[in-house]
């Protein structure tokens, strides 16, 4: 079956149609809890480009998963397919940043000219992707990214980190990645609870969740158990 064809009945409220209006709340959802998660970040005031990539990461999905649920799903009867990549490009660009900020973690245990390369991969993938997306306009490419991006990048750099210094927060990010493979599996399968509650509503909801996993391990990067010091890890792994 193809998923691309499940959809929900559209809903008037106040005189106003609203396509596939669960999907839109749902997206809306998302939306809230990276918001969220940006102003407990911020409001940690932590410094680093790990974490600096990391605000940005979640009001940049914020904003994206945002204009998804009300332009690509909630009010597209008024604005043509190509508007569709205003929330692609910015979840891309998303992507990216969630990329850097699990590379600049891991950097204090790689070669620093290693770590500037993957940083340099890390621009050409997106520059690449968002080139082929806009030529297609097919939104297979933005999940490809995605699933590049916290699969590949980010599980790799904080499983990494984690098995060299049991840090805290790279164990959340693991355990965040794991939700979103629910979450992305379920987005490409039929799943259909009811007429209002199919399988993109499920995967937002599993999103929503590792949102708020991730603010709790972004919140306890750099921190390792048994009260042991970071700074002495990382000295003993470069030892």
């Amino acid at each position: 079956m193809d998923v691309t064809q499940i959809s929900q009945p559209d809903m008037i409220i106040f005189g106003i149609r609203v396509m596939e209006p669960v999907t839109t709340v749902t997206d809306i959802m998302v939306a809230t809890a990276c918001f969220y998660a940006f102003w407990r970040l911020r409001k940690e005031n932590l410094q680093g480009n790990t974490f600096l990539y990391l605000k940005w990461y979640f009001v940049t999905m914020g904003i994206a998963t945002c204009i998804g649920g009300l332009i690509g799903h909630g009010f597209l009867y008024a604005f043509n397919e190509h508007w569709k990549l205003l929330g692609w490009f910015i979840s891309m660009v998303s992507i990216m940043l969630i990329e850097r900020s699990a590379i600049e973690h891991a950097k204090r245990l790689i070669h620093p000219t290693l770590g500037k390369v993957f940083l340099i991969i890390n621009l050409i993938e997106l520059l690449t992707l968002m080139t082929i997306t806009a030529y297609t306009i097919h939104f297979r490419y933005v999940e490809f990214h995605t699933v590049y991006g916290f699969l590949v990048v980010v599980f790799s750099f904080h499983l990494f980190v984690y098995l060299k210094t049991k840090d805290i927060g790279s164990r959340y990010v693991l355990y965040t990645i794991a939700i979103l493979s629910v979450a992305m599996f379920i987005f490409n399968y039929p799943v259909v609870v009811h007429e209002y509650f199919n399988h993109r509503d499920f995967a937002h909801v599993l999103m929503t969740i590792s949102t708020l996993v991730f603010l709790h391990g972004a919140l306890r990067l750099g921190k390792v158990p048994e009260k042991q010091d970071y700074q002495d890890v990382l000295k003993e792994k470069a030892g």
